[in-house]
């Protein structure tokens, strides 16, 4: 009996030293992985947060048209007077409005970003190119904002070639930069739309007179809209 009753003793021991063990080793086990998660979950909120910084849409001044890396960008709602706008340029030369609204978004995107007026873009757009943005010029001018590709090659995205030069929404992005450094570097509006359009020995401003009365039939059509009786 007493012998059984040791024996007893020693597994009861035994088993509780065993499970004492045993809570202490899944403790750390748990431990770790809570570290493990949560520092993935504080990677990907840094990546997150960095994917922010960069996109075109969320201000970044080095940013990269989502388009650059083969995705599409997120649709935009358009600001009302773009919104008009678009009504009237699909109208005015005859081009699916669908078609038309990543122009659109590209054109707002890229002025919130290089500070430019967004209908200003779509100006261009329309006197440069009339909407076709596999349109090329005698001098090699390509896309919607007839940028000519060996004066600009830094400004494409990485991994690209040429032909991105193409693609309206990257077209539209690069354009609307070289619009604001042309602008910047004149001094002012007008000047700068002449040097955009490589005239700028044109005392007569006759691509920026032209570019400020689209612009200007543009905003007109968003004020008649307002005007109208509900």
């Amino acid at each position: 009996m007493s012998a059984t009753l040791t024996a007893r003793k020693f597994m009861d021991r035994g088993t509780g030293a065993f499970f004492h063990y045993l809570h202490i080793d899944l403790a750390t086990v748990g431990l770790a992985l809570f570290l493990v998660i949560a520092g993935g979950l504080v990677a990907n909120i840094s990546l997150f947060a960095a994917g922010e910084a960069a996109s075109p849409y969320f201000g970044g001044p080095d940013a990269t048209p989502a388009a650059a890396h083969g995705t599409q960008p997120a649709p935009q709602r358009l600001a009302p007077a773009m919104s008009a706008a678009l009504d009237q340029v699909a109208q005015r030369y005859r081009v699916s409005a669908e078609a038309l609204q990543p122009v659109f978004e590209a054109a707002q995107a890229a002025g919130r970003q290089w500070r430019v007026d967004p209908l200003l873009i779509i100006a261009v757009i329309s006197i440069e190119s009339r909407f076709n943005p596999y349109s090329q010029s005698p001098m090699g001018a390509l896309g919607l904002m007839q940028i000519i590709p060996r004066y600009h090659q830094e400004k494409l995205p990485k991994d690209t070639d040429n032909r991105a030069f193409l693609d309206p929404v990257i077209n539209v992005h690069i354009g609307a930069r070289i619009l604001q450094e042309s602008i910047q570097r004149q001094g002012g509006l007008m000047e700068g739309l002449q040097y955009y359009a490589g005239a700028i020995d044109d005392t007569e401003q006759g691509y920026a007179n032209k570019v400020i009365a689209e612009k200007t039939r543009l905003e007109q059509v968003q004020r008649r809209k307002d005007a109208a009786p509900a």
